[in-house]
């Protein structure tokens, strides 16, 4: 999806999918418990995403009293990449204690329907299963001491108070979904 092409607004992908906890993940079922769900496009070997892992638990641990909560999904052709395979994530979610589902895209149709470029991405969908906001997690991946803004938290606040979201899309920045050939 071209990016001039937002998917602000528009139907997230429901999606049945397996998780690293052995459990079959369907975006509707959050959506009945959650009031905002907030969808992680990540991986194992992306740099970015080891950056912001701890960033990423911490706003699942800020947010999940709060009717929240953030499902990381893994697109990577694993044909590519060997170490974004489904073992290689159940290692990888049990090693960094992620407290969030971890799953597996491996038809990739998922992460196209949510028009995912980046690893680290995120989109946040609201209760009726549109999305909200969608792009960075803040503004300084290498440095989480120096982040000025808040992008994908400020998000979360202003949906989970019902009030406007101030700024909706925000570039991410990391490596590329790794496509199948």
């Amino acid at each position: 999806m071209d990016k001039t092409e937002l998917p602000i607004n528009f139907y997230a992908p429901d999606f049945e999918l397996p998780g690293t906890d052995g459990s079959v993940h369907h975006l509707a079922r959050y959506l009945e418990k959650f009031q905002v769900v907030g969808v992680v496009i990540m991986c194992n070997h992306c740099p970015y995403v080891r950056m912001y892992l701890d960033r990423l638990k911490q706003i699942q641990a800020d947010f999940q009293d709060q009717g929240f909560t953030l499902i990381g999904i893994n697109a990577n052709d694993d044909s590519q990449f060997p170490e974004d395979s489904f073992e290689k994530m159940v290692a990888f979610a049990t090693e960094h204690q992620l407290n969030f589902p971890y799953l597996r895209d491996v038809t990739q149709d998922v992460a196209q329907g949510f028009g995912a470029e980046r690893t680290p991405e995120v989109f946040l969908v609201d209760r009726t299963g549109h999305i909200r906001y969608n792009g960075a997690i803040d503004d300084h991946p290498q440095d989480s001491g120096a982040v000025q803004i808040h992008y994908f938290r400020d998000a979360i606040t202003q949906l989970l108070s019902k009030t406007e979201i101030s700024l909706k899309f925000a570039g991410a920045i990391g490596c590329s979904v790794k496509w199948r050939q």
